[in-house]
C-alpha cells in the first residue's frame, strides 16, 4: 500500500507540474484566444465544438459550460456541439467518409466571426483537420486543443490554417486530458472577465473609427 501511496502521489504531481508548465508557456495566447472569443461573443456570433472519443465528451462539457454557467452572474453564450447529432455523423459517415462528419455540420450551422473549437489528444484527428480547414474558408476563429508533438494541429498552426493551438508538451493521455479541461474551464472564465473590460473588447470598433 506505502508503494501505491507514492505512485499515486507521484501522477499527482506530474498533473500538477504539467499543467503549471503548460499555462506558464502558452498564457499570452491564451489570452489572446480568450480575447477573440469574447469579441465573438459580444459580436452575437456562436461556438462550435467538437471532438473524438474522450475528447468528444470535453466537447460537450466545453459547450455546457459556455450555454449553462454556473457562476451566478454570468449569462449563457451560445455553443453548440457537434458530436450531439448521431444521425447526422453516422449519415455522412456511411456516405461520404468520417473525415468530414464535422465539415458537414459546419458548413450549415458555421457564420463568418462563429469560432471553432475541436479537442485531440494526439492533434491528428483528420477529421479535425478537415474542420479547420472548413471553418478557416468560411472565416471562423479557429481554436485546436492538442497534445504530444501537437501533430498535424501543430502543423496547421505553423501554417496559417489554424489561429490558435495549445499543446500540452507530454505523452500521457491522461495528463493531457486533464490539462485541456483545465483550459477550457479558463477561457470560459477569461471569456467572462473580458465582458468585464468593455474597452479591450471595442478596440477593433475603435480602430476602424480611426481609420474612417
Amino acid at each position: 500500500m506505502e508503494e501505491l501511496r507514492f505512485s499515486l502521489m507521484e501522477k499527482a504531481r506530474e498533473g500538477i507540474e504539467t499543467k503549471q508548465r503548460f499555462f506558464e508557456e502558452n498564457a499570452s495566447e491564451m489570452l489572446n484566444a480568450s480575447l477573440a472569443l469574447a469579441r465573438s461573443f459580444q459580436r452575437g456570433r456562436k461556438m462550435l465544438v467538437c471532438g473524438n472519443g474522450g475528447s468528444a465528451t470535453d466537447a460537450q462539457h466545453v459547450a455546457v459550460e459556455f450555454m449553462h454557467p454556473i457562476t451566478v452572474g454570468r449569462k449563457a453564450l451560445p455553443a453548440i456541439c457537434l458530436n450531439n447529432d448521431m444521425a447526422m455523423i453516422t449519415a455522412v459517415a456511411n456516405d461520404v467518409s468520417f473525415a468530414d462528419v464535422f465539415v458537414r455540420q459546419i458548413i450549415a450551422l458555421g457564420k463568418e466571426g462563429d469560432a471553432l473549437v475541436a479537442l485531440s489528444t494526439s492533434g491528428n484527428s483528420e477529421n479535425l483537420i478537415h474542420a479547420f480547414r472548413t471553418a478557416r474558408k468560411m472565416k471562423l476563429i479557429t481554436i485546436g486543443f492538442a497534445g504530444g508533438d501537437g501533430g498535424k494541429m501543430a502543423e496547421a498552426h505553423v501554417n496559417g490554417e489554424l489561429d490558435f493551438c495549445f499543446t500540452v508538451p507530454t505523452s500521457s493521455i491522461h495528463r493531457i486530458q486533464e490539462s485541456h479541461v483545465a483550459l477550457y474551464h479558463i477561457l470560459w472564465d477569461m471569456v467572462h472577465e473580458f465582458f468585464q473590460h468593455k474597452l479591450l473588447l471595442e478596440e477593433e470598433k475603435l480602430a476602424a473609427d480611426e481609420r474612417r
